[in-house]
């Protein structure tokens, strides 16, 4: 141990009790383990001035003197990392802004403390060091809290302590912690600083890639939690980037849709700066404490899928619980959405025909068959009487099962409209005006498509949809629902509500969509519920409570692809993810809206996804030209849907092998029934591609390969079990490999 340096052995004991003070002497001190209780084997080392470094199974953090937390990944006894602490944009450590201004602090090492860390995330350890402000005239006490977990070597958690010490009040007007500059060529040589991929979760606008080349000049905002422009909003809390060798990520792993924004932005110099800022927008009286939620720091090789997964196993040890989807959730799907917003049931029980040809299982009455959003009662020019039911009593009869659309939470209170109708008051809003939210001028808050919105934080309205749950489902005989254009809720301000804070409908919407989806459940075990927002990625808040994501109105194959990824990491390499209506795998623009003309089966095959479609059958109407089934597409439908029921990919295990963006061509895995499934894809669907596809992740032997899709065998290939065979090939658009002994 040389001079500066000590290694603290901590004492085992529990979360925030007991530790070591390190005095300038840097003395050693070891507390007594609880019986039977072994120690983390995380190694922390303080020095008297910094850094403190956390040494883990796979990852190395350093907290620098200026507050810079830098990350590092062990690979190949390498250290790789994206950080760029020195860099001229790089303003050191986190800070906090009070009436505008920034206030920055020093971290004292010398009064560093280390303890062993147990819960709910295992072993490990839990460092604390205090800093004090550097504007003297400041009586603001922090302390940055750490911690790594033996079953989680590759992230760090952090959370950020305030408390006033002062006389006065200390207004908090936001706090921004997890601040990191990263450099591309740091782990790649002589390549712009910003040549990195990257993954934002944010829920920001209809059709936006969350999955983005990092280019000169780029900028988003990444605000999670709270309601977005056009009712976008929610997300998932989870901002990453990676190269071909490494990754990184930040964000919060809080299990409530908590408000947060993640800015990224290129800066000047070609280097990518990104934060985590907290609107605390909070008021400390003297000796009164505020804590940031939990946020996160980690390390990784491959693409965005490494760290998601990790954020959805470290909420798992929290307690969040996610389903496993019901076997029905992978069968394929017809969508009614071919015949837009006036379907009829003529038309919907017309296409049982093909259903059955098709082997397809289940069908989907879309948007618009109900009079009002909020009361969700049967249109009287469309479905007149009882015909809802009796449609879904004819799809039972022909073996058929049959979901249902709709949108919960928004209802309509006689402002606003959609392309589908002017609104009226619904007989909800009128009969129960107090369960509205509003807002911060006490009018009503508007969701998406400019709807008002119940509270979920009103019990009366959880029990309200529980009721409505029960008539699609038990009364009307729906087998599931497709729960459309779901984002998050506004804060809400109604005095009646009684809230502790406004943040609490937005913390609520689970509970609504928890009870959608139990109620469901209850009534029928093998129901489907789906959960779609729209063109973004999901909330948090109402992940759990579903058994089929989808893509959600993805526009084009490549974000089918990329979202068939994001909700296996997200849900688990098994998870039932519905690639939407295949002709949104190819789009063109028109106008303000877009023309859907897609035929890309391949790409939710490939991916592991479960097959979809709108095809409109019979039907002469011109306006639904682009999506009717033609002669020639039925052949083709037949083919792949056939293949689809044949494979079942979507039940295998999703293996990600691939690194999204580095590895060329683009390449998916699924391992399933003792064999590998590889699809391979171009970028370039006009070009062919030539060359030799690494097959990953075999054991040493020898396989058969047969492209399943073109009906071709292609020989055999050896495996040695350290260094991946090589299959040369030739194809256009896409190439689908099995791969057995």
């Amino acid at each position: 141990m040389n001079s500066h340096n000590c290694v603290v052995k901590a004492a085992s004991l529990m979360l925030v009790v007991g530790g070591i003070l390190l005095n300038p002497g840097c003395s050693r001190q070891t507390g007594k383990s609880p019986v039977g209780a072994r120690p983390s084997d995380i190694q922390v080392t303080v020095s008297r001035d910094g850094p403190a470094i956390v040494r883990t199974a796979l990852a190395e953090f350093q907290v620098l003197p200026s507050g810079y937390v830098e990350g590092f990944l062990w690979k190949d006894g390498t250290k790789l990392t994206l950080d760029d602490p020195h860099s001229s944009v790089q303003r050191g450590n986190d800070y906090l802004i009070s009436g505008g201004k920034q206030i920055r602090f020093a971290l004292d090492f010398s009064q560093a403390q280390v303890l062993e860390a147990e819960g709910k995330l295992g072993r490990g350890k839990r460092i604390e060091i205090p800093a004090r402000a550097q504007d003297r005239g400041s009586d603001i006490q922090r302390m940055l809290v750490l911690e790594a977990y033996d079953d989680l070597p590759n992230i760090l958690l952090t959370t950020v302590q305030f408390r006033n010490a002062g006389n006065s009040d200390l207004k908090i007007d936001q706090i921004v912690s997890q601040s990191h500059t990263l450099n591309a060529a740091q782990s790649t040589a002589k390549v712009p600083a910003y040549d990195m991929w990257s993954f934002h979760g944010s829920s920001e606008e209809w059709g936006k890639d969350d999955v983005v080349k990092i280019s000169k000049g780029f900028s988003q905002a990444n605000v999670m939690g709270e309601i977005q422009r056009g009712g976008y909003g929610g997300g998932i809390p989870v901002v990453a980037f990676w190269t071909a060798s490494v990754g990184e990520a930040i964000g919060h792993v809080e299990t409530l849709p908590i408000t947060v924004s993640v800015p990224v932005k290129v800066a000047k110099d070609g280097r990518v700066t990104a934060s985590v800022t907290i609107p605390a927008k909070t008021t400390l009286k003297p000796g009164e404490s505020y804590a940031t939620p939990r946020t996160f720091l980690a390390v990784y090789a491959g693409d965005y899928y490494e760290p998601l997964r990790t954020w959805s196993l470290l909420l798992a040890k929290e307690g969040w619980t996610l389903p496993k989807p019901s076997n029905e959730a992978y069968n394929v799907s017809w969508c009614g959405w071919g015949y837009e917003f006036n379907v009829t049931p003529a038309e919907m029980t017309g296409t049982i025909p093909k259903l059955k040809e098709f082997n397809i299982k289940w069908a989907t009455l879309d948007d618009r068959w109900f009079d009002a959003y909020g009361d969700w009662n049967p249109r009287s020019d469309t479905f007149p009487g009882d015909s809802i039911r009796k449609m879904a009593d004819d799809f039972h009869k022909q073996g058929e099962l049959v979901q249902l659309w709709w949108l919960p939470l928004g209802v309509e209170d006689g402002q606003g409209k959609w392309e589908s109708h002017k609104y009226l008051v619904s007989k909800v809003a009128q009969e129960h005006p107090d369960w509205l939210i509003l807002d911060e001028n006490g009018k009503h808050a508007r969701i998406t498509r400019d709807l008002a919105a119940l509270c979920p934080a009103v019990p009366e309205v959880q029990n309200y949809y529980k009721k409505l749950t029960e008539r699609f489902i038990r009364d009307w005989g729906f087998d599931g629902s497709k729960l459309d254009n779901i984002y998050t809720v506004p804060a809400c301000y109604n005095p009646a509500h009684h809230h502790k804070s406004p943040q609490d409908s937005v913390n609520a919407m689970s509970e609504v969509y928890k009870t959608i989806f139990q109620t469901t459940r209850a009534i029928k075990p093998e129901s489907v519920t789906q959960s779609c927002p729209c063109g973004t990625p999901p909330s948090l808040a109402w992940l759990p409570f579903m058994d089929q994501a989808v893509t959600a109105d993805p526009v084009g194959a490549m974000q089918v692809r990329r979202r068939i990824k994001m909700y296996k990491a997200l849900l688990g390499p098994e998870a039932a993810v519905y690639g939407d209506h295949v002709e949104l795998s190819a789009m063109t623009r028109v106008g303000n809206s877009w023309t859907e003309h897609g035929t890309d089966f391949a790409s939710t095959i490939g991916a592991g996804g479960v097959v979809g479609t709108k095809f409109v059958w019979p039907d002469s109407n011109p306006k639904f030209k682009p999506v009717t089934l033609t002669p020639e597409k039925e052949e083709h439908w037949k083919k792949w849907i056939g293949i689809y029921n044949q494979k079942m990919l979507s039940k295998g295990t999703f293996r990600n092998l691939y690194v999204y963006g580095y590895d060329l061509p683009e390449g998916y895995a699924i391992e399933k029934d003792g064999k590998m499934y590889y699809a391979f894809f171009t970028q370039d669907l006009s070009k062919t591609w030539k060359g030799r596809v690494e097959l990953r992740g075999l054991p040493a032997g020898t396989y058969h390969v047969v492209d399943y899709a073109g009906g071709k065998d292609l020989g055999t290939i050896e495996a040695s079990g350290e260094k991946a065979p090589e299959l040369a090939t030739e194809f256009q658009g896409d190439l689908l490999l099995e791969v057995s002994r």
